[in-house]
């Protein structure tokens, strides 16, 4: 099987990078609230105040910088990303550092949206979402790497430290975007026009639907696996990184699988991930007493949930192919939107007085809900004459 132009790895090292600082803040949250002087739940606001930045700055960031050279784009994006977080640490001002985790957020989403289109523009057609794949792949390392070794560094050098390696980290991949991730930009004159009128497509919406709902699906059960694990299943607590890391180890499998099938069968990559999402978290709850069982289902999760991203990523571009940046940002803005939700629905059940085993029966019933979606995608697609496309090096 031939390899991916060597950009397409930078560009995931870089969101390894970033999307470190995503997975380290809840890590070092008590840490934060104690030397700030504020509630936990205050410094919670800081994964809040990110996941906005994402979710509302992303598209029209993506808008703002479309004449922009793409490269120019992800470099932009790094440095005042870079200098966000840096600026964070030079302070004690809980303000000023929650404004600069929005700033980190905005960042974050345009380089993301940026790169997977870039991915795309340095492979042909038919290595669409497997490069996508590889690209996300780095968010997968920062979930099993990334994040857990911040936070590692973080209790050796107080909080400030695990942020000062992301800083660096991302410094590094600014200079390899310079060196090794050729210049692309959409083309000539780019279309504002056209990338507005792409988003109108109701098959593009349907994927985001599917965005959205997957996400939720799986971080739902994620999110609250710490205390599932220790308060349901028993498992002593120094077990619990382990097991989370397992789950960013089916994740990695999970998203090198579906960047194989998703070009050729993006709905079968859909339909499989959805199923198998609603299958593990039902196998959770049902298997909770089991440590060994609990722990093959945490992978199962994980494969299950990131089978979809390449597959999602694939549809997004093969349906706004004309006008990808703006639809690959909206596309990054709903898979946070998808995380930034999952508090709202465990909230929910557990003020009502439901126990944690609740949850994981939350993300089987959002994963379900995905299906008829994924199906209404196919049939319009099938009703628009769409054919899939056949890679030969696959």
């Amino acid at each position: 099987m031939a390899r991916l132009p060597l950009g397409v790895y930078l560009l995931a090292f870089s969101l390894f990078a970033m999307g470190s600082a995503e997975f380290l803040v809840a890590g070092v949250l008590p840490a934060v609230a104690g030397e700030l002087g504020i509630t936990l739940s205050s410094a919670g606001a800081l994964i809040s105040a990110f996941a906005v930045g994402v979710v509302i700055g992303g598209p029209p960031l993506a808008v703002l910088t479309l004449r922009w050279p793409r490269r120019t784009t992800l470099v932009a994006t790094q440095a005042v990303f870079a200098l966000s977080v840096a600026t964070g640490l030079l302070t004690d001002d809980y303000g000023v550092l929650l404004a600069t985790r929005f700033v980190c957020g905005l960042a974050y989403a345009g380089f993301w949206a940026v790169a997977a289109v870039t991915a795309v523009s340095l492979v042909t057609p038919d290595r669409t979402a497997r490069a996508s794949g590889v690209v996300v792949s780095g968010l997968s390392l920062a979930m099993v790497v990334g994040g857990p070794a911040s936070a590692l560094l973080s209790h050796f050098a107080g909080w400030r430290g695990g942020f000062w390696a992301v800083v660096a980290l991302t410094a590094l991949g600014t200079v390899l975007t310079i060196a090794g991730v050729p210049e692309t930009r959409a083309n000539a004159t780019p279309d504002v026009r056209g990338e507005l009128r792409a988003m109108r497509r109701t098959r593009l919406w349907l994927v985001y639907a599917v965005t959205l709902l997957s996400t939720a699906a799986y971080m739902i059960s994620y999110n609250y696996l710490a205390a599932f694990l220790t308060d349901v299943t028993g498992t002593p607590g120094v077990w619990v990184p382990v097991i989370l890391a397992l789950f960013g180890v089916g994740a990695f499998f999970g998203l090198s699988v579906g960047g194989r099938i998703a070009d050729r069968r993006p709905f079968h990559a859909l339909l499989a991930g959805a199923v198998g999402i609603a299958a593990a978290s039902v196998l959770l709850t049902l298997l909770a007493r089991s440590d060994l069982a609990v722990v093959l289902v945490v992978v199962g999760l994980g494969t299950a949930g990131f089978v979809l991203n390449p597959a999602i990523y694939g549809r997004v571009f093969t349906i706004a192919a004309a006008a990808p940046t703006l639809a690959g940002s909206t596309a990054v803005s709903m898979f946070q939107l998808g995380i930034s939700l999952v508090p709202l629905f465990a909230g929910a059940a557990l003020t009502a007085g439901a126990g944690l085993t609740a949850v994981p029966w939350i993300g089987a019933g959002l994963a379900l809900l995905t299906v008829p979606v994924v199906l209404a995608d196919r049939a319009l697609s099938t009703a628009a004459g769409e054919k899939p496309l056949v890679a030969a090096d696959n």
